[in-house]
């Protein structure tokens, strides 16, 4: 009844195997969860009693030689460690491994590892590792080739793949030989949309540090009231109303690397259109843009950002706590998805969870997203910042009437209820394992 769920990377930002972990957890599974421990996992996670955190120490500072010769130390050194870390823990009888970069070593080292112990091997395919390479070397680098391969070869050894889209599963068969199961990405229980009470605790706490979620205005007619830019308390009888005149918010979530193509947001918020709409009269509420996350690439948009001096727009970029992200995401108007695949096979997971929330959502293009995002029925799908500004205009107009197209896209994500995470894992990868409870 042993599982090892693995991922050499971090922990805390890799839901999708905490998903797992929990899913494994709840059919009484005693699970060994393996990877770096950088940001906290979930409180779920560090709760359940099933569920057992194993730290991979994460490798830095191999600055020696070439960049060439760096990558393959790094490979060799990662492989070692990631092969003592497996074979330490209690023999599983099943190991699940993140396919995610840097699939190179993981696919090898827990397919060795399986073979020791006797072990399953199920690959969870969320892209392609020599996609992403490709970006930064171009796709005929000779480490894009042999990352090609290894997967292609290494893959193929696993007992089980799984994967996050129709169009990857196709992918993997026609390219790969690879047969793999659809698992979609689904929010879990505990993203959906957040009570008028819970919206302005977490305001209150945001705006402890943040501006953008300060009170706006002075309450000479009722000082007592306890407020944020968005809600207030009234002192007297503790109800919670949404002010008048509130600006709308809007949050994009992004690990702010490149492929996040952060210039779309950048480019409308620095646009003067939005502060020209209102100057001429458009009735268009104030905006309120929280990017949240952590990434290599957010203290050089934090640079550009500061550099922007709007009258109409705010924004801040937080790094939340584990349990605050779903509360903020179920209190937003708005949610804009910049992330494009590497491979085009992908889907972001953020969207997941805004929809989990029943947040409409303005996604960037790309080749698989109608998958997940149903243009003009549950949010918008642009192709660059202008098309972004104009979509951003229009589901913006008479905020917060409860009329047109935003709250047409958020009442059908209401009336779709999609199948949570738990269902959909029930029916597609409990069998896998034999249903043994």
């Amino acid at each position: 009844g042993r599982v090892c769920v693995a991922v050499l990377g971090d922990l805390g930002r890799s839901p999708r195997m905490q998903y797992h972990a929990l899913a494994l957890a709840r059919h009484g599974r005693e699970v060994a969860l393996l990877g770096y421990l950088q940001n906290r996992p979930h409180r779920d996670v560090l709760r359940s009693e099933n569920i057992r955190l194993v730290p991979v120490a994460e490798l830095r500072g191999l600055r020696v030689g070439p960049k060439l010769f760096q990558y393959v130390l790094k490979v060799f050194v990662q492989s070692v460690q990631l092969l003592y870390t497996l074979l330490r823990i209690e023999q599983p009888s099943c190991i699940l491994l993140q396919q995610n970069p840097p699939g190179l070593p993981s696919i090898a080292v827990a397919w060795v590892a399986g073979l020791f112990w006797g072990s399953k091997l199920i690959i969870d395919w969320h892209n392609y590792g020599y996609t992403i390479m490709s970006l930064s070397h171009g796709r005929n680098h000779p480490l894009v080739l042999i990352a090609k391969w290894y997967e292609k070869l290494f893959g193929r050894l696993s007992d089980y793949n799984l994967c996050v889209t129709d169009a990857m599963k196709k992918d993997l068969w026609v390219n790969f030989k690879i047969k793999a199961v659809t698992l979609y990405d689904k929010p879990a229980s505990y993203f959906k949309e957040t009570p008028l009470d819970l919206q302005h605790n977490l305001y209150m706490k945001l705006a402890k540090d943040y501006e953008p979620f300060k009170p706006r205005y002075y309450r000479a007619v009722n000082p007592s009231a306890e407020g944020s830019a968005f809600t207030e308390r009234d002192g007297k009888s503790g109800n919670v109303v949404k002010t008048r005149g509130r600006p709308a918010l809007l949050i994009s979530s992004t690990s702010w690397t490149a492929p996040s193509n952060l210039s779309a947001l950048t480019s409308v918020l620095s646009s003067p259109d939005y502060e020209r709409f209102i100057k001429e009269g458009a009735k268009l509420p104030a905006l309120v843009c929280v990017i949240t996350g952590k990434g290599p690439l957010k203290d050089y948009y934090n640079g550009l950002i500061q550099k922007l001096h709007f009258k109409h727009i705010q924004i801040c970029t937080p790094w939340l706590e584990a349990e605050d992200y779903p509360l903020l995401l179920g209190s937003a108007d708005l949610g804009v998805c910049l992330h494009k695949s590497s491979s085009g096979l992908d889907l972001p997971m953020k969207v997941v969870d805004m929809f989990g929330c029943c947040l409409p959502v303005c996604a960037i293009h790309f080749e698989c997203l109608h998958e997940l995002v149903k243009h003009n029925e549950n949010g918008l799908i642009f192709r660059d910042s202008k098309e972004l500004a104009e979509q951003l205009k229009m589901l913006f107009l008479e905020f917060p009437t409860l009329e047109g197209k935003l709250h047409s896209f958020r009442e059908n994500l209401r009336v779709s209820r999609q199948l949570r995470w738990d269902e959909s894992w029930d029916q597609i990868v409990l069998p896998l394992l034999g249903n043994k409870e």
